[in-house]
This record gives C-alpha cells, structure tokens and sequence, in this order.
C-alpha cells in the first residue's frame, strides 16, 4: 500500500514509516522540521520505498503518486514545544488536518488522525474511556494543545459524515522509546536524562499524578491496526498499566544506577492528576494490546539517549 506520514521526522512518525516500509509499504513522509529532526529520518533515505517532501501541511499537499492510507502525526506534542509555538499548534490541528484530510479525499484514500489523551484533560473518570467527554480548560496555558486537538477531532468527523469517507481517530496515551527529543519537557526523556547526568531527578508536586507508559512500537502497530479497520469514532491506544510519576522516577534512577535527589517542584497547571486508558475498545476492535514490558522498553530508552549524550546530541 502507498502510505502518506505527516509528521514522520518526529518521535512517533519515524518509527511509523520505520515499521510501514518493514512490512513492505510504500511511504512518503511528510515535516516541516519545526519539531521534528532530519536524524530521525537518516537511516531509512536509502530505501526505494520511502520519498520526503518538507512541506507545512498547513498549506495544501498535492501528491502525484497514489495514495491508500493519509496518517496525520504533524503537531507539536510535548509542553514545551505547544508552548513555544502555540499559534502554528493551532493552526496544524485546524489547517493541517483539513489539508490531510483533503489530501485522502482527492486520492479516495483512508485518514487517520492522531489525536491524543489530553482531549479528557484532567479526568474525573478514571480509566479513561472512549464514551468520556473529557475535563479540558479551553483557556488554559494547554488549551493550545488541547483544543487544537479536538477541534481535528471534530472535523474529522464531519469529514467522515459529509463525504463518507474512511476515516480513524487514535487517543494517544503517554508514549516513549528511543528518538525522544532529548529537551522535550516531558516525564521520560527529563527524568532519563537527569538520571545519566547525575542531576537532580525533577518531580512536580508531590509525585502522586500518574501516567501510563506505552513503548513506540507498540503504539505503531496499534496505529498501523487502527488505520486498517473502520472504526470512525476514537480508539485509546495506551499501556493500561499506571504508576505514579514518582514511582516512574524510582524505576529510572535504580534502572541507571543513578545517585541522584529527587527534586519536588511546583505542579504545572491543569497537569492531569490521573491519566489511565481503557483499551477494551483496541482489544475488541483490533485484537491490539501492549506487548512490550515496561522494564525492557526502559532499558531501551536509557540506552539511546545515553548514546545521544555521549555524542553530544
């Protein structure tokens, strides 16, 4: 199949079109590099398979090849980057998402759009399921985010209706693995790279919220399964297995052998204090659970980016 991947320099999108030209597919991705990195791509330019077009895709894309499946991974993800570029985050979940959406429409081609977990902001129902309509602050210091991904949400949808086309949402959960960025601001990369640095290992408020972590590949498949099937509403897709953040920092120091404080800091605002996925929807719909162990993928994720620091990356 010909695959488009908006998105593909960043975190997820490269191991997507990884995993895609591994089981055989054709892909061209697609970045503007405001947050992705041309590294992440480097290893897989010699394929024949696989083209690259830098674009923004909040201008029309015009695709001469054929085109089967359109998978939308083009936002900033983490804090940190929404926060820097809040107006471009806005602009790619409204703007973006029509244009990929147009894209799949022109071609007759499936869309699937990632969407993610903070569209139940902080929960008051725990586990998260796909029936929850969320507790999101629309003029929160994460609003740019948050809303910018229901909104996709919502006209993917109407696209769906309007013109029936085949179309998928995917609720991401907390996702991590190797080509994290390493500066990101988010829980993983922070705490791993303190860690290996033998710096303080920050935690915010008192390390009660949780989060559950889902490694890359296993997110990749369950996206890969949802693309194929077709199921229009949203699907969770997400480790169910929770623990605390300060739980997390206990794994990552004894996994590092690090001697490293912890540090309390402020808890940011709106920080979800519960986050949790119900995947009965991705068992039933896909036959999809998480495979990898949170221990095996820690100690992959440890291992790429002390490689990276010991490169200077």
């Amino acid at each position: 199949m010909h695959f488009v991947v908006a998105g593909a320099a960043g975190f997820v999108g490269s191991h997507l079109c990884e995993r895609l030209l591994a089981d055989g597919h054709t892909v061209l991705g697609v970045d503007n590099f405001i947050t992705g990195a041309e590294r992440n791509l480097a290893h897989l330019r010699g394929n024949v398979r696989f083209s690259f077009q830098e674009h923004d895709v909040c201008r029309p894309l015009t695709v001469d090849e054929p085109v089967d499946v359109v998978l939308n991974l083009a936002s900033p993800a983490s804090p940190k980057d929404y926060f820097e570029y809040p107006l471009e985050t806005l602009d790619v979940g409204s703007n973006g998402t029509r244009n990929l959406l147009e894209l799949a429409r022109a071609h007759g081609a499936r869309s699937l759009l990632a969407s993610t977990s903070e569209c139940y902001g902080d929960p008051d129902v725990h586990p998260q399921r796909e029936d929850y309509w969320g507790n999101v602050n629309p003029v929160g210091p994460r609003s740019c985010y948050d809303e910018a991904k229901r909104f996709a949400e919502a006209v993917t949808m109407a696209y769906h209706r309007k013109y029936g086309m085949t179309t998928q949402i995917a609720r991401i959960f907390n996702t991590y693995g190797p080509r994290m960025k390493l500066d990101d601001g988010r829980v993983v990369p922070n705490l791993i790279g303190q860690a290996l640095k033998g710096q303080p290992l920050t935690v915010y408020g008192d390390g009660s919220q949780t989060r559950s972590f889902c490694y890359v590949s296993d997110l990749v498949d369950g996206l890969i399964r949802l693309s194929l099937s077709g199921e229009p509403y949203p699907v969770n897709l997400g480790n169910p297995h929770e623990m605390t953040v300060l739980e997390f920092a206990e794994a990552v120091r004894a996994a590092t052998g690090s001697q490293s404080a912890v540090e309390f800091k402020p808890l940011p605002t709106d920080d979800p204090r519960r986050r949790r996925p119900d995947i009965t929807k991705a068992q039933r719909l896909l036959g999809w659970s998480p495979a990898v162990p949170f221990a095996e993928g820690l100690e992959r994720t440890i291992a790429h980016i002390r490689g990276q620091h010991a490169v200077g990356v």
